[in-house]
């Protein structure tokens, strides 16, 4: 009523023909009553990896399941899914893929599952790292991969942010990113899973494109390079810890040498150490100023940590 501007009758007689053309399901009578979407197909495609080309699985077996989409979001499908088979394909090590499409009819859902030994602890074992929780924070950078003469290691960065819903589960760890939230999420999962999982969900009707995606991420409209970061700092810490320290802060600035901008998104953060602020907004600026490092989302105490860093260790007074 609120959106559409219309009466509760209204709103009723439109359900009612959304029911009727199975395109909602409704439970309960009169005011406890709830709809939900109808799930109108539903496949599941299983492939071996070895010889498999992820164009062709996609244009001879996905691309018939996918009819009537917007031209922008049947190119952001495309794109993510031919990025995270092909991910399954040289990374893996697996055997086979499994995919699940699902539609409804205001939104669209792919699964993509390998057998092989898991997209953290791959990266975690290649590239030397604390846990598999550290592997998601340099995924979450972008740029990362483990073979660099096939791969820029752009793919999952980029592709996350195309989808209203992206998802991994690997291993014993939980990565979540959801289109409009400041924050990712990890969390530790009480069943590790063999392989890796990818889950990616986009609206129908969706406006957005691959181009304003890239755009984005660019350090400026004439520098067609992907440049331009956001990592969410939530990401460094473990559990209850406090981000204080100047390992903490090293383990965060990994890697900021291969972009031009840098945006922290300090979102869910209330405070920080005088040691860690200390690494990243004066030493590491020191020594790289061609990286710009750009604080958001900062509250007050972060503020000042970040000021005082700036200032070359100055107390300054505590914010009223």
């Amino acid at each position: 009523m609120e959106r559409f501007g219309i009466t509760r009758q209204a709103v009723n007689h439109h359900m009612q023909s959304l029911v009727k053309e199975g395109l909602v399901s409704a439970q309960g009578n009169t005011r406890q009553r709830s709809y939900g979407l109808v799930t109108l197909t539903s496949k599941t495609l299983t492939a071996p990896l070895e010889g498999l080309k992820e164009d062709r699985f996609w244009r001879q077996e996905v691309v018939p399941l996918l009819t009537g989409l917007r031209e922008n979001v049947f190119n952001i499908w495309q794109h993510g899914f031919t990025e995270m088979v092909n991910n399954a394909i040289d990374h893996s090590s697996g055997t086979r893929v499994t995919v699940t499409v699902e539609t409804t009819a205001a939104t669209t859902t792919l699964w993509i599952a390998d057998d092989g030994i898991g997209i953290f602890r791959k990266i975690q074992a290649e590239l030397g790292l604390e846990d598999e929780r550290h592997a998601i924070l340099e995924l979450a950078k972008g740029k990362l991969t483990t073979d660099p003469q096939r791969h820029t290691g752009e793919g999952i960065f980029f592709t996350s942010r195309m989808f209203d819903d992206y998802r991994i589960l690997s291993g014993g760890v939980f990565f979540s990113h959801e289109m409009g939230e400041e924050e990712d999420w990890i969390l530790d999962h009480d069943r590790p899973r063999e392989g890796t999982t990818v889950f990616m969900s986009l609206r129908n009707r969706s406006d957005l494109t691959v181009k304003q995606v890239f755009d984005k991420y660019s350090a400026s409209p004439k520098d067609f390079g992907f440049n331009r970061t956001v990592v969410p700092v939530r990401l460094v810490k473990h559990g209850a810890e406090q981000l204080i320290s100047r390992s903490q802060a090293k383990r965060l600035l990994a890697r900021f040498e291969r972009f031009k901008v840098v945006i922290l998104d300090f979102a869910g953060i209330d405070e920080i150490g005088q040691a860690f602020a200390d690494e990243i907004f004066r030493v590491y600026s020191l020594q790289h100023p061609e990286v710009r490092i750009v604080p958001a989302n900062t509250g007050p105490e972060v503020k000042r940590s970040i000021k005082r860093a700036k200032a070359g260790g100055a107390v300054l007074p505590s914010p009223q």
